[in-house]
């Protein structure tokens, strides 16, 4: 038996996808139902019945925040793919975040270690990986160094990391991915889908900044890849590539169908914005749409040595072409699905 957490995510509902097509038993761990909704969608996409395949799922109760529901849902497993996580640079979600990112994960790897689970899958961030103004190229032996292009988030999953690494001194089996920028369909109001939909109202604008991107259905292959394999105590960087900003928004405008990007958002253009949308979330209460964090990692530029993982797997990444051609078709067809309830 295998579980799941965080499994109605952007990463857990296309890594049931692929465990369900091996024919794998999968327990998940269920927080909210409400998130199903999105789990089907994801589902459908790929082209499959979403109901007889969520049926498929022995669905439990449980947060990682609740250490005796991990305990409860560990009974009988043999494999944990940890992916449930807060990814936010909003402020107002740090606390959050971090008991999440961090003693959740805590919870999980104790949970799996009184449980005698036999290996356990964490899904970091090349965020955890540490960036500077003047890092070179990042793999898995960079050291996280406070900095300015280190977040919060980036704060989380390296801490979250951390208590991976000591379950592994005690005893635990375990592999550590570090995907980098996930893209793909999904829910439109969170990660990166979030991203393509702001594209879709507005074209024109691009960051300056360089950074690696991966396809998610990329990232949930490689996990089951790196659980299958006898490769234990390690981590590995999961990028497709590294893309400047520019030619990320390009591929996006023109699988919209829409004018490709001109004008770039120069450095006191990005501070201002974020300042203003700062204000505004603090007057309307809404989330805003750029943060100090996300700000300044749109300025960056890094790059990410995949070596590691292309000798252990010999792993074929999708064309980041197809990935964003894939998720821009399927929005639009939300889009006109939700025109035509509304006509």
């Amino acid at each position: 038996m295998i579980l799941v957490t965080g499994a109605t995510g952007l990463v857990g509902s296309y890594l049931l996808f692929e465990l369900l097509r091996a024919g794998e038993p999968v327990r998940a761990l269920l927080h909210n139902r409400n998130s199903l909704i999105h789990t089907r969608q994801i589902f459908n996409s790929l082209g499959t019945d979403a109901e007889t395949l969520i049926n498929r799922v022995e669905w439990v109760e449980g947060d990682v925040l609740d250490y005796f529901s991990l305990l409860d849902a560990m009974k009988g497993v043999q494999k944990v793919y940890h992916c449930a996580a807060i990814v936010s640079f909003d402020p107002r979600d740090r606390n959050q975040m971090m008991k999440v990112n961090v003693d959740g994960t805590a919870n999980v790897v104790n949970a799996a270690l009184e449980a005698g689970i036999e290996k356990l899958c964490h899904v970091s961030s090349i965020a955890s990986l540490g960036r500077t103004e003047n890092s070179n190229i990042i793999d898995e032996k960079s050291q996280f160094r406070t900095s300015a292009y280190n977040s919060m988030y980036s704060l989380s999953k390296f801490a979250g990391e951390r208590e991976v690494w000591r379950g592994t001194a005690e005893g635990l089996k375990a592999v550590i991915v570090n995907p980098s920028v996930i893209l793909g369909y999904g829910n439109p109001d969170k990660g990166s889908t979030k991203l393509f939909q702001t594209i879709y109202r507005n074209s024109l604008f691009y960051g300056q900044g360089v950074n690696g991107f991966v396809d998610v259905q990329d990232v949930a292959r490689v996990m089951v890849g790196l659980m299958e394999s006898r490769v234990v105590n390690e981590r590995f960087v999961v990028s497709a590539g590294d893309f400047s900003y520019r030619d990320i928004f390009t591929m996006i405008a023109k699988a919209y169908g829409k004018e490709e990007p001109r004008y770039p958002v120069p450095a006191f253009a990005l501070d201002i914005v974020w300042r203003l949308e700062w204000l505004l979330s603090k007057l309307t209460g809404r989330r805003p749409l750029i943060t100090r964090e996300t700000a300044r990692t749109s300025k960056g530029n890094f790059s990410y040595n995949t070596a590691k993982l292309h000798c252990t797997l010999n792993y074929v990444y999708t064309p980041m072409e197809k990935t964003i051609s894939r998720t821009c078709r399927l929005i639009m067809e939300d889009i006109e699905k939700s025109r035509k309830g509304n006509s």
